[in-house]
């Protein structure tokens, strides 16, 4: 007899390590931008409100065609779809080499959300194809792990890089662009080669294998019926409530998250030191502490089965200590803490949020739910890294940009609490069986 337990452990270590490289490199030249200031601003003559806007750019070309785009990875399979995008978000990241002002800058960067918006939603879709809801979370949180551990490696790389300021001829922050683009145009050639779309294809698993993985997810989509999940149909999605609180949800993470991420190097700057290695190698603390909690946190939310404190607890503690860091006189080791803490508490509060709208959607409805919910959200990631530099730029501080980033991580964290259930008996005894 087979054992369930074995299979999703070969599904996982034959799909999430490459995954989750993949999502290491797309997190990378989405972010490597605020490392890129460093030197970037003053050469171009930028201000922060531009760098700002510049940076949320991505953010609207992601939101515009992100449905669209997971409805193709349904269409085509994950292996053709997530391939050709990934050669394309590689060379338009390389192409930011070539920025020589704020036209430019904004162009590469609303390009670079164009192409990228169908790979961390697709990434989603595709986990439903293989996992459970009982088990994805873990799943999640490995592949979102690649977020802090991006920051961890890529922060000191992207230090050092910046210090060949000259080299070929070259800025430092081109050097960068260039350095950390072209590796994803080979995972994308790597990905259209090794990545299998569905059970039913996969030659690396038996009849058996095939059957308990294809036997789990029926059973879950019978559930997801009895309790009135969204259904099949791709308008379902979009009637729903339960997406719309979602993208709210998410909104209010998201904007926490990316003025965490955009302008982290620049607070390390004001704080610690100007040398860009020295705040590269300071960046890792925040990141690689918070690689380690969120899969445990994750984890432990897939073994109780327990998502709506899981969720609502980590962007609460986030909110406070954003709010507490943006007190005046909170410099040095004591607004590193804080930021390490935000850091944690956002990155655990994403490992365990996307196993919600996947638990409510079935079918085409799941391809775009949870594209829409993504999407929507991540506008926040236009909102949050214009809005600190606009108030930056007004103030001379951080102080007021810290205020509105907790406030809305407090604000998301009472709307966790007020929209989602508690777990049914029959979801509980679902979560159960994946110890079998």
């Amino acid at each position: 007899m087979v054992q369930r337990a074995a299979v999703y452990t070969k599904v996982t270590w034959r799909l999430v390590p490459f995954l989750f490289a993949c999502y290491i490199l797309a997190y990378v030249d989405r972010v490597n931008v605020g490392f890129a200031k460093l030197q970037m601003q003053a050469d171009l003559g930028m201000s922060e409100t531009v760098y700002g806007f510049g940076a949320g750019l991505f953010f609207i070309g992601y939101f515009l065609l992100e449905v669209p785009a997971n409805l193709m990875l349904r269409r085509l399979g994950a292996r053709r779809w997530l391939g050709p995008i990934m050669i394309a978000w590689g060379l338009i990241s390389s192409a930011m080499v070539f920025v020589n002002g704020t036209t430019s800058f904004y162009v590469l960067r609303f390009l670079l959300g164009v192409v990228e918006c169908g790979f961390f939603p697709g990434v989603m879709l595709y986990f439903t194809f293989w996992f459970p809801a009982h088990r994805r979370a873990r799943i999640v949180a490995m592949l979102i792990s690649a977020n802090p551990l991006s920051g961890l490696f890529a922060g000191p790389i992207s230090g050092l890089i910046l210090k060949a300021h000259g080299f070929q001829g070259l800025r430092g922050w081109q050097w960068l662009f260039l350095v950390e683009g072209l590796p994803s145009v080979l995972a994308g050639i790597a990905t259209l080669v090794y990545l299998t779309d569905s059970p039913a294809t996969a030659e690396w698993l038996n009849d058996d294998e095939r059957a308990v993985i294809a036997e789990d997810l029926e059973k879950e989509e019978k559930l997801k019926h009895r309790q009135g999940a969204s259904a099949h149909r791709i308008g379902d999605a979009f009637r729903s409530p339960k997406v719309w609180l979602l993208c709210l949800t998410f909104f209010g993470i998201q904007m926490g998250n990316y003025g965490l991420a955009f302008w982290l190097p620049q607070i390390l700057k004001d704080t610690f030191s100007n040398d860009p290695l020295t705040i590269g190698l300071i960046s890792m603390i925040p990141w690689g502490t918070a690689a380690v909690a969120m899969i445990s946190w994750a984890y432990h939310s897939d073994r109780t089965g327990e998502r709506r404190w899981h969720v609502a607890l980590g962007v609460l503690v986030a909110g406070v200590t954003l709010m507490l860091g943006g007190a005046p006189g909170v410099t040095g080791w004591i607004a590193l803490a804080l930021v390490t803490v935000t850091t944690i508490s956002l990155m655990c509060t994403q490992s365990t949020f996307w196993a919600l709208p996947t638990a409510v959607l079935s079918g085409a409805a799941s391809a775009a739910g949870i594209a829409w919910i993504n999407s929507v959200g991540n506008l926040a990631g236009y909102l949050s890294p214009f809005l600190v530099g606009k108030i930056r730029d007004t103030t001379g501080s951080m102080t007021l940009a810290y205020f509105l980033l907790g406030g809305a991580c407090l604000i998301t964290a009472v709307l966790v609490v007020a929209v989602t259930r508690q777990r049914s008996r029959e979801e509980r005894a679902l979560s159960s069986s994946a110890t079998k």
